[in-house]
């Protein structure tokens, strides 16, 4: 989905790195407690330290509807703002620093294309044993509808509990966006590739038999991570062959091939846990983001550890990227001005039965 915001002024643009840190804290100071700035784990340092708490895109908007500030600033991308706005209070205001900062995966599901699917499965099985999933990686509209259709959200963290919970329901789950996580997912809970389908929106039936869409327990949307989805098993091979005794820690959004080579696989706090706890001395090569994979490199080399990525091409965010010490300051400037701008706002219908899907979850897990 693509969501355009113009050029920031050149009282931005051009500002000095100092000049911005100057004019933030001066907006920090004047906000006070009625601001919160929320920062993913994924963000430039220069926006990660102005926030006030870091975390995944669900603890943080599990934060925001904890606190009292009026006005959050969240340093993520648009559906992690959507989440925020979905669970925080009414008179609070979620806002994004740049409307550009979309997600690729997200984008790779939309709701006119998943409605379109489930009335084609409708068509050749029971959809009354269907259950969809999507993870949180996705649009409000849907969360919305997998909480209206009676499904769930997930996380990487409890994607597997969330599984177990639909397979308990119905014989089959539409799990979307992303392919991998529920692929990996279905393999640890002890499915294997015939038991699942790749879903491709973009074709009659998603591309399958009949009989793959009655067959199949899991019916994978084709979704990926355009940053996860880099990591190759080479990868991991260079990086033991140059580093013996290396632990390979990944993120479930990878490729099922480099899953299965790695050492450890988790969500990003996971994966931030498994660095603090490797002993000292120990070499650790990491196949997430870049940002905090270097976060992580500064912070283990007091601890006499090495931190490094699986890619040596480096892999940001692209569109996480696009937030800056800029674009943060602006948005703390109109706030001092008493301008609200770049207001994510989910409509309420749509929020009703996107708080039912993450309800649920929280109800399982």
């Amino acid at each position: 989905m693509l969501r355009l915001q113009g050029p920031l002024p050149a009282g931005y643009t051009d500002a000095s790195p100092d000049a911005l840190a100057e004019r933030i804290q001066a907006a920090k100071d004047h906000l006070g407690d009625s601001l919160l700035i929320l920062g993913h784990h994924y963000q430039r340092e220069e926006v990660m330290v102005w926030a006030d708490a870091r975390g995944d895109s669900y603890a943080l908007a599990r934060i925001a509807s904890e606190s009292d500030a009026r006005h959050i600033v969240f340093c993520g991308v648009h559906f992690m703002a959507e989440s925020a706005d979905v669970l925080t209070k009414p008179e609070q205001v979620v806002m994004l620093p740049d409307l550009n900062a979309g997600c690729s995966m997200a984008d790779m599901a939309d709701l006119e294309s998943v409605e379109e699917a489930w009335d084609e499965i409708t068509r050749v099985t029971d959809i009354d044993r269907v259950v969809p999933i999507t993870y949180m990686n996705s649009s409000a509209a849907l969360k919305a509808f997998v909480g209206e259709k009676g499904g769930a959200v997930c996380t990487s963290t409890n994607a597997r509990a969330v599984l177990d919970w639909a397979l308990a329901r119905g014989d089959k789950v539409l799990f979307f966006p992303d392919q991998h996580l529920g692929r990996n997912t279905g393999h640890a809970m002890g499915f294997t590739d015939a038991d699942m389908r790749v879903w491709n929106p973009k074709l009659e039936l998603g591309g399958l038999e009949e009989a793959d869409v009655k067959d199949a327990t899991f019916l994978l949307w084709k979704g990926h991570c355009s940053v996860h989805q880099r990591f190759r098993p080479q990868h991991i091979e260079e990086a033991r062959r140059d580093h013996p005794g290396v632990m390979v820690v990944v993120h479930p959004e990878c490729a099922r091939e480099v899953v299965e080579m790695a050492d450890q696989v988790g969500s990003t706090d996971f994966i931030i846990k498994a660095v603090k706890a490797a002993p000292e001395g120990s070499t650790i090569a990491v196949g997430t983001e870049i940002h905090l994979v270097q976060r992580l490199a500064a912070e283990a080399e007091a601890e006499g550890k090495t931190v490094f990525s699986l890619d040596p091409l480096i892999c940001p965010c692209s569109t996480m990227f696009r937030i800056d010490a800029a674009h943060l300051c602006w948005v703390l400037e109109e706030l001092v001005a008493g301008r609200v701008v770049n207001q994510i706002s989910v409509p309420e219908d749509t929020a009703h039965w996107a708080r039912v899907a993450l309800e649920r979850m929280l109800a399982i897990t």
